[in-house]
């Protein structure tokens, strides 16, 4: 095996974890809407999950740990990326938010600025923000 194959393979398992994060938060409240749906199937496509694993994740998304992510691009990319589908329906609940800070805090935001980050975040996504702008108003914060 290559080694280009060894990464491919760890960055796949890597975006199979963070789907399988999303899809956690998408049906916390029971259901999965309509629109949480949509973005489900979006970040699917993004992340390049199979349909098998796509339906093997929407069975039991529990069964994948969230992987520690090295790069400070990338953690807020994938916050950034969770918190579309939370605010998917516009709100954000309990249940949502210590999702959210448990998921901050395992991809490897250090466990002081987490809230912080969650806090800012919630904020932030009470309108509508592209990454970019996300990026720039978190970034210093997880530096």
């Amino acid at each position: 095996m290559a080694i280009s194959d060894l990464f491919e393979s760890s960055e796949h398992r890597n975006n199979v974890a963070h789907f399988a994060s999303i899809v956690n938060v998408a049906i916390i409240d029971g259901v999965m809407n309509e629109k949480e749906e949509i973005l489900v199937k979006q970040f699917a496509k993004k992340l390049n999950i199979t349909d098998q694993e796509y339906q093997l994740i929407i069975d039991n998304p529990s069964k994948y740990p969230i992987p520690a992510i090295g790069s400070l691009e990338e953690r807020i990319e994938r916050i950034y990326d969770l918190f579309r589908i939370i605010y998917a329906d516009h709100e954000m609940d309990e249940k949502e938010r210590k999702l959210a800070l448990k998921y901050a805090i395992g991809l490897g935001c250090p466990a002081n600025n987490a809230e912080e980050v969650i806090k800012k975040s919630v904020k932030i996504f009470g309108g509508a923000i592209d990454f970019e702008d996300y990026k720039y108003l978190i970034d210093n914060m997880l530096s």
